[in-house]
């Protein structure tokens, strides 16, 4: 099974995540409701066993906190894939929910680049800054040493944006994760290595 354990203390945050790339149940606890609400279904919509269990400095804000578990997620996908051998490699979708349309596309080619045109209407949903989807996804996206592009074509409700996100983004690495039958054991690069 394709797996990985990260724990990371700062003096600002304490995570340890679990993740598992082939299935199994979840548990999400971050101290930010907003977050294991998008953690949860984050681990649901690509088949990922995830158990997140974070402290942090929440009575500042979600900064630190969901940056923190950005790094530890993209690092644990990158541990998990070990070698990339066998992966399709490339993963995108064009997911619906409701008024939004979100596109989101995945290179797990060893180069961390983070292409995010979302605009987001409000700046809060409920007590979470939206503006942290982009620091989430900037933080995962150096650690998992994946290339990532996510565009919002149509959408105007705050909440359906960021959960259309989070959806999106985990069927994208599902589907870019997944083996390639028609390539068997094959490294998906013919420059010898991805990560």
């Amino acid at each position: 099974m394709r797996s990985a354990e990260i724990h990371r203390t700062t003096n600002e945050t304490d995570i340890f995540l679990s993740l598992g790339l082939d299935g199994g149940s979840s548990e999400i606890q971050t101290g930010v409701g907003f977050l294991d609400h998008m953690l949860t279904l984050f681990a649901h919509h690509g088949c990922f066993a995830l158990t997140v269990r974070a402290r942090g400095d929440t009575q500042v804000d979600a900064h630190h906190i969901t940056e923190d578990i950005g790094l530890c997620l993209g690092r644990a996908f990158r541990d998990a894939v070990g070698d990339a051998c066998g992966i399709s490699r490339y993963g995108d979708i064009l997911l619906p929910m409701d008024e939004v349309l979100m596109l989101c596309a995945v290179d797990f080619g060893g180069r961390a680049y983070l292409g995010f045109d979302v605009r987001i209407p409000s700046p809060r949903v409920g007590d979470f800054d939206t503006e942290l989807l982009e620091e989430f996804l900037r933080a995962f996206v150096r650690e998992a040493a994946i290339n990532l592009h996510m565009r919002l074509l149509t959408g105007s409700n705050t909440h359906h944006i960021l959960e259309a996100a989070f959806k999106a983004l985990s069927r994208a690495l599902r589907r870019a994760l997944r083996p390639d039958p028609e390539r068997g054991d094959a490294l998906p690069s013919t420059k010898g290595v991805l990560l």
